[in-house]
């Protein structure tokens, strides 16, 4: 790499960057607009070779967030079909460990010169950007998956298509 930058400004992004840790625990405050709108500009400044912007956000916060918690324990009983009522609460109520929720999936797109595997590793830079704005804000982050998310009832829940990943 050649060519200049502010040492100032190098240092404190570097500082950003290596302090940035999953939080384990969120409070109970709600993002305004405006901070979820600042999160999703730095999420699509991702390198994007071919500016297909494969990635897609959904937002889930206050009551919406019920629709992934039923999605999600729907799941579970397809999964485990004798799972009781705590089990499927349980795992309902994961649905409500942040007052905000950002789902980021991948739309991979047929391209001749930019493979799928390239759009998958921009939604991974576009997490990781969202990831440092939101530390450098002073907001937590941590990245949960778990097996729902490949579900077809999850996905259905929260409008995903089929093959979005």
């Amino acid at each position: 790499m050649t060519g200049s930058s502010d040492n100032a400004a190098t240092g404190s992004v570097f500082e950003v960057i290596v302090s940035r840790s999953s939080t384990k625990k969120f409070a109970d405050t709600p993002l305004g607009r405006n901070q979820i709108e600042a999160l999703l500009t730095a999420a699509v400044r991702a390198p994007d070779h071919g500016l297909l912007a494969p990635w897609r956000f959904t937002i889930l916060e206050g009551n919406s967030r019920r629709i992934l918690g039923d999605a999600m324990s729907a799941a579970l009983l397809e999964k485990m079909p004798d799972a009781d009522a705590e089990a499927r609460q349980r795992e309902a109520s994961k649905a409500f460990r942040s007052p905000v929720l950002i789902v980021v999936s991948a739309l991979p797109q047929s391209h001749p010169k930019v493979p799928a595997v390239e759009q998958l590793v921009a939604v991974g830079a576009a997490i990781q950007n969202l990831w440092i704005a939101a530390h450098s804000m002073g907001l937590g982050a941590a990245w949960k998956t778990g097996s729902h998310a490949y579900s077809s009832t999850v996905k259905r829940a929260l409008s995903l298509m089929e093959d979005e990943q």
